[in-house]
């Protein structure tokens, strides 16, 4: 583990170099002990796969005091024990142009579009990260038979929602945008809003699992979440 500046206003905590599961939960974990017992001049942490970017006001706190604060901080830090994961049940339409790359990937697995659909299913995935764009959600726990690479040409617009595989990753869209990952349903839930609270919908080291819906369904629940109903199930 080694603390590195990041700018003249943060420093990054690297836990390992490898995406881990149990890496992750130390970084949550940090993550979680420095919003309970708050240091002073800490003015945000941004949890990614394997570090804490930890930012910090140079008014009030310096990197290099700052620096065997958080050493300090991790010896009486658990691995993710002092986080609560939350759990939830993701709806996903699996059909029509919801589902831009589900029947190739189906091709290229050798599979039918409702083996991939069962197989995404029954995961389970972690949240391991927000970033990229506002909410975008980065998932680990894809099951082995559907890792697959991203597309040669990414397509310029892919909607807010979509589902997508990137290699050993899942994800879903926060906001519309360019994208290469494959895509094989969509979402109506709203992963980012700055009119909430907390304008992102998950957190790193929230548990989701999916369930399949129809369209009808799809856009009945549109409609739910554009009146700013909560549409996403507790499990």
């Amino acid at each position: 583990m080694t603390i590195k500046p990041a700018g003249d206003q943060a420093v990054t905590v690297e836990f390992a170099d490898t995406i881990d599961e149990a890496v992750n939960a130390r970084v949550i974990a940090l993550a979680f002990s420095l919003k309970a017992r708050p240091v002073a001049g800490i003015v945000e942490t941004v949890p990614a796969y394997r570090s804490l970017l930890v930012c910090y006001d140079p008014a009030v706190i310096r990197g290099a005091q700052l620096v065997p604060l958080l050493y300090e901080r991790l010896e009486h830090t658990g691995e993710g024990g002092e986080a609560v994961a939350r759990h939830f049940r993701v709806p996903v339409c699996y059909q029509g142009d919801d589902a831009l790359d589900l029947a190739d990937l189906a091709d290229m697995k050798g599979i039918s579009p409702e083996e991939v659909i069962a197989l995404h299913t029954a995961a389970s995935y972690r949240v391991y990260m927000i970033g990229f764009a506002p909410g975008f959600t980065y998932l680990g726990g894809l099951p082995e038979a559907l890792h697959t690479p991203r597309l040669a040409v990414p397509r310029q617009k892919v909607a807010a929602g979509a589902v997508g595989i990137g290699g050993a990753q899942a994800a879903i869209n926060s906001v519309s945008g360019p994208s290469g990952w494959r895509y094989i349903g969509r979402t109506p839930l709203r992963l980012f809003d700055p009119e909430r609270a907390e304008p992102s919908f998950f957190r790193a080291g929230d548990l989701i699992r999916f369930f399949e819906i129809g369209a009808d369904e799809m856009a009945a629940l549109e409609r739910r979440a554009a009146a700013g109903e909560t549409i996403v199930e507790a499990a």
